[in-house]
């Protein structure tokens, strides 16, 4: 059986009733229904705007995504450390226990700790990730927790891409050759979200060298750039920023002993002219795209 009818007749069934659609396309078309509780099916209506929020969690990266429509993507999860689950609760109502997808970049903690616990307490409609295994013991916890939920398991790579009414968010990366790289940072799924007449790529923690994949498989520049490797002397090379010129760049990072965000990447994005958001200064940072403009609201 394929993926794509296997996908047809385990999840379609099991979350029928749901009055939209969401569809995960590429290499394996996949048609994923989810379901949507009755009293935030109203609200769904009236999120005519795309919402990216980047959560203080420490030092790590976690994104909520809610795309037009009100589908809600989960992008990474932070540190074990509880703070994504505070986030989350200051966002949805207590009714709302719901993610349509939860997405790993890649099997760093700082990346998928935060997430053992949201999927011990939200529904999931399905768990995307690169097919890259970790090697802390956590990773075992997390792929044997969405097991057990029943939760199901996608694996996504370059040109595969996932879509929502007028939104699309294209995997431009990982491809065989980063997939199989020694350092772990670099099998990252890479992320580009084109949704409201706008541009937002999520980088993981790429290195410099897997940016310049980047740039070959990019057709425009971005308005939105998640920082890679929470502003690493290592990502965000001159060459990458030059040529994506993001009006925006968003560095989650917390207390850490490597220096993060570095001078250097820093002085970079100054000198290409982007606005600054730093989570350890300016906390919760939430993004309200209506087609026009982009709003920042700042916690801090």
């Amino acid at each position: 059986m394929s993926i794509k009818d296997w996908l047809e007749n385990e999840i379609i069934s099991k979350f029928d009733g749901y009055k939209g659609r969401l569809f995960v396309f590429g290499t394996a078309i996949i048609f994923l229904n989810f379901l949507v509780w009755t009293q935030v099916y109203a609200a769904v209506f009236k999120a005519r705007d795309l919402k990216i929020n980047f959560f203080d969690v420490g030092q790590g990266d976690s994104e909520l995504v809610i795309l037009p429509g009100g589908v809600k993507i989960l992008i990474d999860g932070g540190p074990p450390n509880g703070r994504l689950l505070e986030n989350l609760a200051e966002i949805l109502p207590p009714t709302d226990r719901y993610i349509d997808l939860v997405v790993l970049s890649h099997s760093q903690l700082d990346h998928f700790g935060g997430l053992i616990e949201i999927i011990k307490r939200y529904r999931i409609g399905a768990f995307i990730w690169n097919g890259r295994g970790g090697i802390v013991p956590a990773f075992r916890d997390l792929m044997n927790l969405v097991e057990a939920k029943g939760t199901p398991s996608v694996v996504l790579a370059r040109n595969d891409g996932i879509h929502y009414g007028a939104s699309d968010l294209r995997v431009l990366l990982p491809d065989d050759q980063t997939l199989r790289s020694r350092d772990l940072n670099d099998t990252a799924l890479v992320l580009e979200l084109v949704s409201k007449n706008s541009r937002t790529l999520f980088t993981g923690d790429i290195g410099a060298e897997t940016e310049k994949k980047v740039i070959l498989a990019l057709t425009n520049g971005v308005d939105v750039l998640k920082i890679a490797h929470h502003g690493s002397r290592f990502s965000s090379s001159e060459e990458f920023l030059g040529a994506l010129q993001p009006k925006l760049a968003m560095i989650e990072v917390g207390k850490n002993n490597y220096g993060h965000p570095t001078s250097d990447v820093l002085n970079r994005l100054k000198n290409i002219g982007a606005s600054i958001f730093r989570t350890d200064r300016n906390g919760n940072v939430e993004l309200a795209i209506d087609g026009r403009r982009i709003k920042v609201f700042a916690e801090k």
